[in-house]
C-alpha cells in the first residue's frame, strides 16, 4: 500500500489475533508495520502441528463473533471470503455428562427448548428469560464497550448504571442460578467463561454475554483450521505492504527520554514511533521494559493482577473415527463447584477430577487428517505454576495417559490403542514458550476488578508510543475479545499520530515527544 508522507514506523510485537489485527488497521490507514514474531510460524497460541498428515491447531479453536474479523477485510477494501471459507459448525457444542445425559448446544431454539423441557420443564420458562438477560448484557457490554477503551476513570463511571442494572458483580453462575435450577443445565449455560480463562463462580455476569452473541452470530470453523485463518490475516497484513518477521524475539523495547525508540532483536535495533505489544503484558513490562524507569508504575499494576489458570493440553490422532462425539465437546467430571475451586487456587496436586474440552475439526473439515482417520486435541484446565508447583515434564506424560484413559472409559472405545500420533504442551510450555507469566493461559483473570477501566489499558500512561492489545488488555481473552482490543488499541494510536505534527521529513522515533498520553 502507497504510504502517506505522515506515516509512522510501527512495530507490533506478536502475531496472534490481537497483534495481526492491529497490524492490519495500522498499515491500511498508511504506516509502515513489522509484526516481530517469536516463533517460526505466525498465529502465536494460533500455533499449527503437523504430523503423519494429521493437522492440529494448537491454540483457539472456538470461532465466534464473525464481523468482527470481516472488519479487518473491509477497512482494507477486501471480502475475507476471498481469503477463507468460515464453516458454520453445529452444534456449537455436544455436552456429556457421565451419568449418560448429553446436550447439544445450538443456536435452534426448538431443539434447545425441546432439550431442556425433556430434562426439566420447570426451566423453559426460567431459559426464556435468561436469553433476554444475555441479550441486554450483550447490547451493553458488547455491542457499546467490547471496542471502546477504557483510560481513566470517567470511563468506568460513564457506564456503571448500566453495569449496576446488570447486576456485574453476580458471577456467571449466580447469574445463571437465577434463571435455571436443575444442576446439569446450570452447569450448560455457565462453563463458557473457561474458554477465556474464568471461574464461573467468580467471574462477572457480564460474561453470559457470550451466550446471545453465539445464539445471534453462531460458531465457525475455518477450512483447513484456525491457521488458515492466521494465513488468510498475514496475507492479507502483507498484501497491504506490512512485513512479518518470525524467528524474530523481541529483547527490549527501548525508551528515549520516556518516549518509545525501537525494538531491539538479536539482528539489532529496528527505530520506531510506535510500539504495540500483543506478548503477554507481565513479560512486557518486567523484560521488554525493564529499563524503561516510566514503565514501573505499569509493571506494579500487572504483577499485582491474579492470573486466569492454565491448560494442559494433548493433541492425537487416530486411525479410527468416533462418529458420536460433535466438533466440540465438553466432557463434564463428577464435580463441578469443587474442581474449579482446585483449579483456581492453591493446590498440592492435579485434581483428580476432570473438566475436559475435546476438539473433533475432522467432524467439519475431515481435510485435517488422513483419509478414515481423526485429529483431536483435549484441553484440561489446570492450575497455573503460582498455584500449583509440579514437574510438568515428569509428570506430563502420566497426566495425558490418565486424561486419554478417561476418555476412552466413558466416550471413545479403545481409543489409546488406535492412537497413531501424540503431543502434549503443558504449563510449562505456555511460561517459556509463550512468556506468559505463571504459565497463565488467558493473562490477567477476567473477574469484575480485573476488568474494563482496572485490565491494563490499551495505551500507557507513562510511557509515550507504548500499547496493548490482546487477553491481558480491555475487554479481554477469546477471539472477539483479542480482535476488539486491536480494534480500540488501532483508534488510540490512529487518534494520537493524527495529533502530533506531520513525521515524514523527520528521523524515525521523532513522533515521540509529540505523542500524546492524557
Amino acid at each position: 500500500m502507497h504510504k502517506n508522507k505522515n506515516s509512522a514506523r510501527i512495530a507490533v510485537i506478536g502475531s496472534g489475533f490481537g497483534g495481526l489485527a492491529a497490524a492490519i488497521r495500522l498499515q491500511a490507514a498508511g504506516h509502515q508495520v513489522v509484526v516481530f514474531e517469536k516463533r517460526d510460524q505466525p498465529g502465536g497460541r494460533a500455533y499449527v502441528y503437523r504430523d503423519k498428515g494429521f493437522t492440529f491447531d494448537a491454540g483457539p479453536t472456538v470461532i465466534t463473533a464473525p464481523d468482527c474479523l470481516r472488519e479487518l477485510f473491509d477497512c482494507a477494501g477486501k471480502r475475507m471470503e476471498d481469503y477463507v471459507e468460515m464453516m458454520p459448525v453445529t452444534p456449537f457444542y455436544r455436552l456429556f455428562w457421565e451419568n449418560g445425559f448429553s446436550f447439544d448446544y445450538s443456536n435452534d431454539p426448538v431443539s434447545t427448548f425441546d432439550q431442556i423441557q425433556k430434562k426439566s420443564p420447570q426451566d423453559t420458562d426460567g431459559y426464556s428469560r435468561f436469553l433476554k438477560y444475555s441479550k441486554e448484557v450483550f447490547d451493553e457490554g458488547y455491542t457499546k464497550l467490547a471496542h471502546v477503551p477504557f483510560l481513566n476513570w470517567w470511563s468506568m463511571i460513564r457506564v456503571a448504571p448500566q453495569l449496576a442494572k446488570l447486576s456485574a458483580h453476580r458471577s456467571v453462575f449466580k447469574t445463571v442460578a437465577r434463571f435455571i435450577k436443575d444442576p446439569q443445565l446450570r452447569q450448560a449455560f455457565s462453563f463458557h467463561t473457561l474458554l477465556v480463562g474464568g471461574n464461573p463462580f467468580k467471574t462477572s455476569s457480564i460474561y453470559t454475554l457470550i451466550h446471545y452473541l453465539e445464539r445471534k452470530w453462531g460458531v465457525f470453523f475455518p477450512r483447513g483450521g484456525t491457521g488458515a485463518l492466521v494465513r488468510a490475516l498475514v496475507r492479507l497484513f502483507e498484501e497491504l505492504g506490512g512485513e512479518v518477521r518470525l524467528s524474530s524475539p523481541v529483547e527490549e523495547i527501548i525508551t528515549t527520554e520516556g518516549h518509545v525508540s525501537g525494538v531491539k532483536t538479536a539482528s539489532g535495533v529496528w527505530p520506531c514511533d510506535v510500539v504495540v505489544s500483543n506478548a503477554d503484558v507481565v513479560h512486557t513490562y518486567s523484560h521488554l521494559l525493564r529499563n524503561a524507569p516510566e514503565a514501573e508504575q505499569g509493571r506494579k499494576k500487572v504483577l499485582s493482577h491474579s492470573q486466569s489458570m492454565s491448560l494442559f493440553l494433548v493433541y492425537f490422532g487416530t486411525n479410527k473415527q468416533y462418529p458420536e462425539l460433535a466438533h466440540h465437546n465438553i466432557l463434564f467430571g463428577k464435580s463441578y463447584r469443587g474442581l474449579l475451586s482446585q483449579i483456581f487456587s492453591k493446590a498440592s496436586k492435579i485434581p483428580d477430577d476432570f473438566s475436559l474440552y475435546l476438539h473433533a475439526p475432522t467432524r467439519t473439515d475431515p481435510g485435517m487428517a488422513p483419509e478414515g482417520c481423526e485429529a483431536f486435541y483435549v484441553l484440561s484446565p489446570v492450575p497455573h505454576l503460582g498455584n500449583l508447583h509440579l514437574d510438568w515434564q515428569k509428570e506430563g506424560p502420566a497426566y495425558a495417559d490418565r486424561i486419554l484413559s478417561y476418555i476412552e472409559q466413558h466416550y471413545a472405545p479403545d481409543l489409546r490403542k488406535h492412537i497413531v500420533t501424540q503431543k502434549i504442551f503443558t504449563p510449562l510450555d505456555f511460561k517459556f514458550e509463550l512468556n506468559s507469566h505463571l504459565g497463565s493461559a488467558f493473562s490477567s483473570e477476567p473477574v469484575l476488578w480485573q476488568s474494563a477501566f482496572f485490565r491494563t489499558h490499551n495505551r500507557d500512561g507513562r510511557v509515550a508510543g507504548m500499547y496493548f492489545t490482546g487477553a491481558g488488555t480491555h475487554p479481554g481473552a477469546g477471539v472477539p475479545g483479542v480482535v476488539n482490543s486491536a480494534k480500540a488499541t488501532a483508534s488510540l494510536v490512529l487518534q494520537d499520530l493524527k495529533a502530533a505534527l506531520p513525521v515524514g521529513s523527520r528521523e524515525p522515533g521523532a513522533t515521540h515527544d509529540l505523542l500524546t498520553n492524557n
